[in-house]
């Protein structure tokens, strides 16, 4: 936590604030070879140390759940806040992906469709209108910063595109993948061209930096991708390895689209790296309850299926945190669960561990974390609903 208060400049109450939501996940004393997991903190590896022992559960969730109320603003609604912009979202992709091809028209613009959560999009359009609030007293958004909230969307979609390909997914959204319906092979095409499009976008912005900064996340999903393909012996190294591989895949394109739309709005080092910080926050959240779902939702809400993850062989933080109580789950990782019976017996376990619970509190940790972040900005109805979304990420059911 230390780097991190250093680089931001944090008040003494942000300090406090962060260092008491993660006291219970984090410890800051481990030798350069120890074996213990860590927690990635900003943009590289500069990692906090994730404390292996169990937590006391019932007295951080009290402090975790006293610092997420704090001073948030309830009556704003941040889709609402957004809704000029996001109504404009979908269409004006469809209308940068409507090529003469019928077919690739069809495949390209299939997941655009408004039926998605546009979460992404909205995380960027109100950290926009935050920060263009904070530095020029006004929430109207320029036009560049629309487009970056579109392509952190397309990428965002393609992405899903060639996940499905990956996972054999057959449906997404509560519809058949377009893997499913049109084949591999037009899928990872497809994807591709919704990528192409979307780097056409950017290189239109003519800003160097923010296209150096979203080609970031291009290559983070590309490295996340490979990660999540591999595994780590060492029991102590998995849950590193695991957030290491959730940041890139997840949390580096709201982090990073969150930076872009900091530096279309001239805005100082200081609070473009709170931008992006908050962006790392939501996202890690994001994932972890997600990851938290895949155990405890039903098929018929999340619109695609449940314990999806063990079926392709990931440990993810449940798994990984029931470990501490089941070491037996050690060998069923190890061979990513592929015998019969495992994906059963791994369900089974984890719902007799903490594991559930102790997700869910390192993902309100994260989010008081992005709250905390938001100290430095100048009240605005914009700055109140980016902290709505850091506790409404955490009540998602799907």
């Amino acid at each position: 936590m230390a780097a991190v208060s250093s680089r931001l400049k944090l008040s003494n109450r942000d300090i406090f604030i962060l260092k008491q939501c993660f006291k219970k996940h984090l410890s800051m004393s481990t030798t350069s070879s120890g074996n213990t997991p860590t927690i990635l903190s900003g943009k590289g590896p500069t990692p906090c140390r994730v404390s292996p022992c169990k937590f006391r559960i019932l007295q951080q969730r009290e402090l975790t759940s006293q610092t997420l109320h704090t001073d948030t603003k309830k009556d704003v609604n941040p889709f609402q806040l957004a809704k000029p912009e996001l109504d404009h979202i979908c269409s004006s992709i469809n209308q940068t992906l409507n090529t003469q091809m019928t077919e690739l028209r069809e495949m390209a613009q299939y997941y655009f469709d408004g039926q998605g959560k546009t979460f992404r999009p909205l995380i960027v359009l109100l950290m926009a209108k935050a920060l263009n609030a904070h530095g020029k007293n006004t929430d109207i958004i320029s036009q560049s910063q629309k487009q970056v909230a579109m392509i952190s969307e397309m990428i965002h979609t393609a992405s899903l595109v060639h996940d499905d390909v990956i996972d054999n997914s057959s449906t997404r959204r509560g519809k058949p993948t377009v893997d499913s319906r049109w084949g591999q092979r037009k899928a990872i095409l497809v994807g591709d061209y919704i990528l192409s499009v979307s780097s056409k976008l950017l290189a239109q912005l003519r800003n160097e930096e923010v296209v150096k900064i979203l080609s970031q996340v291009i290559e983070d999903l590309v490295r996340g991708e490979f990660m999540q393909l591999g595994s780590k012996e060492e029991p102590n190294d998995r849950f590193n390895h695991y957030l290491k591989k959730t940041f890139k895949k997840t949390a580096s394109l709201m982090a990073n689209s969150c930076k872009a739309v900091a530096v279309l709005s001239n805005c100082s080092d200081d609070l473009t790296e709170r931008a992006f910080e908050y962006g790392r926050n939501i996202g890690m959240a994001f994932q972890l309850i997600d990851d938290l779902l895949d155990f405890t939702s039903h098929e018929s809400v999340m619109g695609k299926p449940t314990a999806a993850d063990l079926k392709l062989g990931l440990a993810t933080a449940p798994v990984l945190y029931a470990t501490q109580e089941h070491k037996e789950l050690n060998a069923l990782i190890m061979r990513r669960f592929c015998h019969e019976g495992d994906v059963e017996l791994a369900r089974s376990l984890v719902a007799k561990s903490d594991g559930v619970y102790q997700t869910r509190l390192l993902a309100e940790a994260h989010s008081a974390a992005a709250i905390g972040l938001l100290k430095e900005f100048k009240p605005s109805k914009a700055r109140d609903a980016l902290e709505h979304v850091a506790t409404m990420v955490l009540s998602r059911n799907k």
